[in-house]
């Protein structure tokens, strides 16, 4: 580990004395690349300094517990070394986690979609609960989100929606919300008191750039239509809306959301682009993967990953078997203990692989 954090440290000052160089300011790309990798470097390079502030205090504690008279100032250098070795192990299991190889892509913006599955209209209500509690996350995050194609449900919520997400590390946290999530509750439109059990699922998909998914526009067919949405008089009564269909994968990507017909045409390609790549990222991770069942999953939306049951108050994540009775809290967008417990499991693992290797 020590090898590890001494080359790290070598590199980080190679990068700080890189960021300043007027070649590297005056190139925006390069400028932003470098600038990320300091920021992560130096998270590790803090760290590794107070590890060896705590491993010279603590020899210095051992050197005066074996060398003092006093026995007054043993004993209270005895009781110093008591609160130093706890610090330093956990330190140490910090700074391992800090030097899992972190997945590429968790700092990239992302493309939510949210579609109603089994369950009827009360899956559609349920899809846009979801999106709602989502929405409160990305608001506490100081993240921003845009709403870019959507159908209604027949009775609220949304058959399908999809929103572009962008801020600090998205994918990174996002990733782990991919998959079904069921719901157990009586329904607005059960008149019984019955409780019903839905579903919607849940796609993250890493937002793709033009350099990862080339494009052929001559695969694409390209459709105009009147838009369906709110927006004004102008935008339903031209035809801005556009629906792209991908001929070689059979993807179809509409979006309505802006007045404009190019700028849909632009949404919507990066959509396409992002589902692209998602498709070539499973079959990368499922390469990577396919002599193990991950603890949290793959973020295939097939899997079952969450249940939401609203008379016990309880939300199950099924992945790691947490359970917790907060339920109106974690509507209301206070999902972030959910998503650290799955970030754990999924550190906790990558450890053990690497460990085994």
């Amino acid at each position: 580990m020590i090898d590890k954090l001494e080359a790290i440290k070598e590199r980080f000052e190679e990068v700080s004395q890189q960021i300043i160089q007027p070649e590297v300011v005056s190139d925006s790309t390069r400028y932003s690349k470098i600038s990320k990798e300091y920021k992560d470097l130096g998270k590790i390079v803090e760290q590794y300094a107070l590890y060896q502030k705590l491993q010279k205090d603590i020899a210095g504690t051992k050197e005066l517990i074996a060398t003092e008279k006093d026995e007054d100032l043993r004993e209270m250098a005895k009781e110093e070394l008591d609160e130093l070795v706890p610090k330093l192990e956990e330190l140490e299991q910090t700074i391992k986690e800090l030097l899992i190889p972190k997945d590429p892509n968790d700092s990239r913006n992302i493309i939510l979609e949210i579609r109603g599955g089994t369950g009827g209209d009360e899956a559609a209500i349920f899809a846009g609960d979801l999106f709602r509690m989502y929405q409160r996350f990305f608001e506490k995050m100081g993240w921003r989100s845009s709403v870019m194609d959507y159908t209604e449900g027949t009775n609220g919520g949304y058959k399908e929606i999809i929103c572009k997400v962008e801020g600090e590390d998205v994918y990174g946290k996002m990733k782990f919300e991919s998959g079904v999530h069921r719901v157990q509750r009586v329904p607005q439109t059960e008149s019984q008191g019955r409780i019903h059990t839905s579903a919607a699922s849940v796609a993250v998909l890493p937002e793709a750039e033009e350099v990862d998914v080339q494009i052929n526009m001559n695969d694409i067919r390209v459709d105009t239509f009147q838009s369906s949405g709110a927006g004004g008089q102008s935008v339903n009564t031209t035809y801005s809306a556009v629906r792209l269909t991908h001929i070689p994968s059979g993807l179809v990507v509409s979006c309505q959301d802006e007045r404009s017909q190019l700028k849909n045409k632009d949404r919507a390609l990066s959509v396409l682009r992002s589902r692209l790549y998602e498709i070539e990222l499973k079959k990368h991770n499922d390469a990577i993967s396919s002599q193990r069942k991950s603890m949290v999953g793959s973020g295939d939306r097939s899997d079952k990953i969450r249940t939401y049951n609203y008379p016990q108050s309880r939300i199950t994540d099924h992945r790691i078997g947490y359970t917790v009775y907060n339920l109106p809290a974690v509507m209301e967008g206070d999902i972030a203990e959910l998503i650290e417990k799955l970030r754990i499991a999924e550190n906790a693992e990558r450890m053990q692989e690497g460990e085994a290797v």
